[in-house]
C-alpha cells in the first residue's frame, strides 16, 4: 500500500501526541508503516476490571486507535480520520505486563477504509492474542487533524 503523504510517519506521530486520551492511560505510539500502525500499553491497576485483567474499553480503545492510525498513514496530508464503526472481539483475559496493539488497513478506500488490529497480551517476552477488532474508517476530506477548542 502506498501512502498518499510522503509524510505519513510523522504526521501519525503528531497525531498521537495530540490525543489526550492516549496520554492519559499511557499508551506509546510504536512501528508505523504505510497501511500498519502498532500501539503499547503498559498495565496500571487503574486500567484493569475487578479481576485485574485490562478492562475490555481499553482494549477496544487500543483496537479502534490501531485500525485509525493505519488508516490515516495513508491518507493525504489534507485529509483525517474518523471512526465510522468498529466490533472487538473478546477472545481471552488482558493479563499481562503490557498490551500490544497491530492494526493493519485490510481494504484502503477513497471514503472509507476498512481495517483489523490484533491486540496482544505480552507476558515474560510472550504475546498472547486476546483480542481482534475490525473497523471502518472514514477519510475526512480537507478536514484538518486538529480541534480549536474553546473554553
Amino acid at each position: 500500500m502506498e501512502p498518499r503523504n510522503p509524510a505519513f510517519k510523522e504526521r501519525v506521530e503528531d497525531s498521537f501526541k495530540r490525543q489526550k486520551f492516549m496520554s492519559t492511560i499511557g499508551a506509546r505510539l510504536g512501528v508505523v508503516e504505510p497501511g500498519y500502525a502498532e500501539i503499547e500499553l503498559p498495565f496500571d491497576e487503574a486500567l484493569s476490571q475487578q479481576h485485574g485483567f485490562f478492562h475490555g474499553g481499553v482494549i477496544g480503545t487500543l483496537g479502534d486507535n490501531c485500525c485509525g492510525y493505519a488508516s490515516f498513514s495513508l491518507m493525504a496530508e489534507t485529509d483525517s480520520v474518523l471512526t465510522v464503526e468498529f466490533k472487538v472481539n473478546l477472545m481471552a483475559p488482558g493479563q499481562g505486563e503490557k498490551l500490544i496493539g497491530k492494526g493493519r488497513v485490510i481494504k484502503p478506500g477513497k471514503t472509507l477504509m476498512v481495517s483489523q488490529a490484533d491486540i496482544y497480551a505480552v507476558q515474560d517476552g510472550t504475546e498472547k492474542l486476546i483480542a481482534t477488532t475490525l473497523a471502518t474508517m472514514m477519510v475526512m476530506k480537507n478536514m484538518p487533524d486538529t480541534a480549536e477548542v474553546s473554553g
